[in-house]
């Protein structure tokens, strides 16, 4: 992966321009609809508003994005848990950003398809035999597209991938060709290039600043260009962008100068989209093929990065467990059942719910701004980790937080009332979701026993050599949460002496320690007693699947060829015939005991993290266990004691 992040090609290029600028390539489809909309057309509004995108993708895109953040690349990895991983030794409060920036652009994967889909589709009514195709019709060829979408992830999208780049980079060209073409129409559209005209409409044009909410569409796909970082490189980014924003801002001066020549006329959204417009009427249909192509490309960005997201966040433990796919052996390919079939549905809602796209601009930009600037925040303690001088920390927050909270500020007043609030509910759920199972960790954790595991080796010792108990298992294999090898949990050493009592030849305790890097592989082994009792740690990056009967069954084999263990039967018969004992693994399912008086506000997580349980996947299957070695033990906890009481004692008379 240092190789891709630090050298270009011309491959790697194309790969980039199909996998991560789908959604900032089709915001031309929507952002200048959405700016005129219901607005008298003049030179100051459209250069005003020309100017704040041309801008807009300077400072925020350019510089904030592809200039500062992708330098922040764990181990060639970049996103906001990647990131995440980067700064939560130094700080635990960072988990709070990243639950709110993940949960924020979960959301923004349910309204991303939708309103790009659906503003490449209406774009049929510029055909003029379909003028007035219904909202409904439309609303039913995006569903059936979605739904097409959503089936065929399950067989993952290497294949189509290879297509992707090409295909992007005729959508680019498209781009700038249309604009190139009518930017002739008012050469005084390049006046646009000048930032005093986007401060002149924010300050002076009547409710300019407002128009941010709508500006904001423009760079509403940049968090991908970090996320994908892994998948393209850095230097393939670096050099797609220069050619990606040109295209953009020559499409947007197209558009821009097409506009001014209707001056003194109200443009509504709901007839007409400037884009379609510049489109000569022989070319239309296949514009609007290429545009609906490049929008599905574009949906299909935004839900492979809510696989990787969520992937990221189970292996982080801020997601219940969920059923992982791996549908072809590309690095990075993955399918989630559950969270395709939750985007399907929010999609779907979002299309049915607000039936055009320029309704969906209401909600649309809203949770990615809230994104940004969380990755603002954590990014600025980066470099506070990396001791660069306070006082860049301190400009690049100033800089960045006005900007942002500027963009949060239009999105709320504008959009807010008009279908804002939907965004909002949606990534508060799903931030409750996250914040739910986290807590309810760190609550159980308070609680958890840990005993000294040499003050119990002598009875382990006693108990496998005790022939009048019968033999559990000839290898008995626990997972553990302690980090610290000389400690064991105290319900382990119950289930193995007090519950039943498990006699076995060797015991094995497993250990996973989740690490801040994304794909190293490691183990250490720590053997207490020869032969009887063996301690196994694996160190597993955050985006490393965890078949641990399979790794723990490699770690076996190497042990075996280095002579450290022997894992043969000790049955007579079979011990001479040299015969492999059998392997258990006890795993442990917790419950809240009736013994407990939390205060409300625990009450209520933990009875959220056990409802989150029952759909969550299981221990064994979430640690890729085959349940015909796995013995399931149902354990108690009992958080907070309850208040003492005495019994009085009578007798009867």
């Amino acid at each position: 992966m240092s190789k891709s992040l630090h050298k270009a090609s011309l491959a790697g290029v194309v790969i980039a321009l199909g996998i991560i600028y789908g959604d900032i390539g089709t915001s031309p489809l929507y952002v200048m609809n959405a700016i005129c909309n219901g607005k008298r057309i003049s030179e100051e509004l459209i250069i005003g508003a020309l100017s704040c995108i041309i801008w807009t993708l300077t400072l925020q895109t350019t510089i904030k994005y592809v200039i500062l953040t992708l330098k922040a690349d764990n181990k060639g990895e970049g996103g906001i848990f990647s990131l995440f991983a980067l700064v939560r030794r130094h700080g635990k409060w960072t988990v709070f950003l990243a639950m709110i920036g993940g949960a924020a652009l979960l959301a923004d994967g349910m309204i991303t398809p939708p309103i790009s889909v659906t503003s490449a589709i209406e774009g049929l009514r510029n055909i003029p035999k379909l003028t007035h195709i219904s909202d409904m019709t439309i609303v039913y060829i995006v569903m059936a597209i979605l739904t097409v979408l959503f089936f065929f992830q399950q067989f993952g999208s290497s294949s189509i991938g290879k297509a992707f780049g090409p295909i992007m980079f005729l959508w680019f060209l498209m781009l700038a060709v249309l604009g190139l073409y009518h930017v002739s129409d008012d050469w005084n559209i390049f006046k646009a290039l000048n930032p005093y005209y986007a401060i002149r409409i924010l300050t002076v044009y009547p409710k300019g600043f407002w128009i941010l909410g709508a500006v904001f569409l423009c760079t509403t796909g940049a968090e991908a260009l970090y996320s994908d970082l892994g998948h393209c490189g850095r230097s393939n980014i670096r050099y797609s962008w220069t050619f990606v924003k040109t295209c953009l801002i020559l499409n947007y001066l197209g558009q821009g100068a097409y506009l001014l020549g209707l001056k003194g006329q109200v443009w509504s959204s709901s007839v007409k989209n400037p884009f379609f417009d510049l489109m000569p009427q022989p070319f239309v249909l296949t514009g609007i093929i290429i545009s609906t192509v490049a929008a599905i490309i574009a949906s299909q960005a935004l839900i492979s990065g809510s696989f990787t997201l969520i992937s990221e966040a189970i292996k982080l433990n801020l997601w219940p467990k969920m059923k992982i796919n791996y549908p072809t052996v590309e690095r990075g390919q993955l399918f989630i059942p559950g969270i395709n079939l939750l985007l399907f549905i929010g999609c779907n809602a979002v299309v049915l719910f607000f039936r055009r796209s320029d309704n969906m601009q209401a909600a649309y930009g809203l949770s990615i701004t809230v994104t940004m600037i969380m990755t603002s925040c954590l990014f600025a303690y980066y470099l506070y980790v990396r001791r660069v001088p306070l006082f860049w920390v301190g400009l690049y927050l100033v800089v960045y937080l006005t900007i942002e909270f500027s963009f949060l500020a239009a999105n709320l007043v504008e959009k807010f009332v008009e279908g804002g609030v939907v965004t909002l509910i949606v990534g508060g759920g799903l931030f409750f979701v996250m914040f739910a199972w986290y807590k309810a960790r760190k609550i159980k954790n308070r609680y958890i026993e840990f005993v000294r595991l040499e003050d119990y080796v002598p009875i382990i010792q006693e108990l496998s050599n005790d022939r009048s108990i019968t033999k559990y298992s000839t290898h008995l294999v626990y997972l553990t949460s302690a980090n610290n090898p000389k400690e064991i949990e105290h319900k382990i050493i119950y289930s193995i002496l007090y519950r039943k009592p498990k006699r076995a030849d060797i015991y094995w305790f497993a250990h996973v320690d989740v690490l801040d890097d994304p794909y190293t592989m490691e183990y250490a082994v720590h053997t207490i007693i020869p032969n009887e009792i063996i301690r196994i740690e694996f160190r597993l990056g955050f985006r490393v699947e965890h078949k641990i009967q399979y790794m723990f069954r490699k770690v076996v084999e190497d042990m075996v060829q280095n002579k450290e263990v022997n894992i043969v039967s000790r049955y007579e018969s079979l011990s001479k015939n040299n015969v492999m004992g059998d392997f258990r693994f006890i795993v442990m399912e917790k419950f809240l005991s009736r013994d407990n008086a939390l205060p409300l506000y625990e009450r209520i997580v933990m009875r959220a993290y056990f409802i989150l349980k029952r759909f969550s996947l299981s221990e064994e299957r979430g640690f890729g266990l085959d349940s015909s070695d796995v013995t399931l033990e149902k354990i108690p906890i009992i958080v907070s004691t309850i208040p003492e009481f005495h019994l009085k004692r009578i007798t009867d008379s």
